[in-house]
């Protein structure tokens, strides 16, 4: 019997298993689809995912970005990360990498395998029944391990989309750039020398991506006329409640554990982080510590998340609040510092109170 198997081989599954194999246990990896494979996201790795995938040996190639700029109702916003910057990198080329460094250090990869349910020691696959002592979910945001385990909490009230696509250009920004527009947002991320990818979320209604792009129009004007260079990827619901991240012996990670919003990019590093916890409480065979983990883990960037999905619903405090970034670029640049882990929140000390004085008076 192997010590664990994953059912995922998308990043979260591909971080769980290298750190399992440089920890000297058994993994396979199993995954319907065959790599690269690709998915929507917004490609900006934040600085701690960056540090993160360093640790197991995984180096992508892909345009490093100094900070976040906010564009919305004529106010620019501009904060930069205190430390190391972070990592904008094709979907396929993060994939790619970690295939690379899995053979490596001799995860067992199976492609082409499908899951079809749960047994009490392994996984039924439609090439068999595969056994293990550890049982991983980490294939995404609607898990089907998450439902089989009946862990399943359903989507959010809140229904929130995404759609990516890239346009083959120089990129104009070593930024990632927001643009808040009219009930979006386009999160716009330097991703090779010529390419350049976007990714819109939004609320609610029926949208594409070029609808969305549309309403606004300093953006479509910075990319009209550039070839596509990909075609438009989209998911949702974004919000995906899990009732618990273990059961028995079978733990969750990624998306799979549960997600709030692509607001804040964060995704990619929490799920890096997690991979790293559930590792460490594999190896010490306690999934409880895994629990309390993954909520230390989550419970900041929750916070970001709930607070700027209230700005995305409030246009004219969104407005203030890029205002008040503008006038303390410095306080930015905690802030993200914070968001990112290479800060701790005590560092922004008497900025807040600044911070909520310029919401009131701007």
């Amino acid at each position: 019997m192997n010590d664990l198997l994953i059912v995922g081989g998308g990043p979260a599954g591909l971080a769980t298993a290298i750190r399992a194999r440089l920890a000297g246990l058994g993994v396979t990896v199993i995954d319907r689809a065959r790599p690269p494979i690709d998915k929507a996201c917004g490609e900006g790795l934040m600085p701690d995912a960056v540090a993160r995938l360093r640790e197991i040996g995984v180096v992508p190639r892909g345009l490093p970005f100094r900070g976040i700029r906010y564009f919305d109702r004529g106010a620019v916003a501009e904060g930069l990360f205190p430390d190391a910057g972070g990592l904008g990198v094709r979907r396929t080329e993060l994939h790619q990498a970690l295939v690379c460094r899995a053979e490596e250090v001799g995860v067992d990869l199976r492609w082409g395998v499908k899951a079809e349910g749960l047994q009490e020691d392994g996984v039924e696959t439609d090439q068999g029944v595969l056994t293990a002592r550890w049982i991983v979910g980490a294939d995404g945001l609607r898990s089907r391990v998450r439902q089989w385990a009946g862990l399943d909490g359903g989507a959010g009230p809140l229904l929130r989309y995404g759609v990516r696509r890239h346009f083959a250009m120089a990129p104009w920004s070593d930024f990632v750039e927001v643009y808040w527009g009219p009930g979006c947002e386009a999160y716009v991320t330097p991703v090779a020398p010529d390419q350049v990818g976007i990714a819109f979320l939004w609320s609610g209604r029926k949208a594409d991506f070029d609808a969305l792009l549309e309403s606004l129009p300093e953006l479509r004007t910075r990319v009209a006329g550039a070839p596509l260079a990909s075609r438009d990827r989209g998911t949702g619901p974004l919000r995906q409640r899990v009732r618990a991240v273990h059961k028995g012996n079978l733990a969750l990670v990624g998306d799979a554990a549960g997600y709030f919003d692509a607001i804040t990019g964060e995704g990619l590093a929490v799920a890096l982080h997690e991979s790293a916890a559930l590792v460490e409480a594999i190896v010490a065979g306690d999934l409880g510590r895994y629990a309390r983990a993954h909520r230390r883990i989550n419970r900041l960037p929750d916070l970001m998340t709930g607070l700027v999905l209230a700005l995305e619903r409030r246009p004219r405090l969104r407005a203030r609040a890029v205002r008040a970034l503008a006038a303390e670029p410095a306080l930015f640049s905690r802030l993200l510092g914070i968001h990112a882990r290479t800060l701790p929140p005590r560092r922004l000390g008497l900025g807040a109170l600044r911070l909520a004085w310029r919401l009131m008076a701007v």
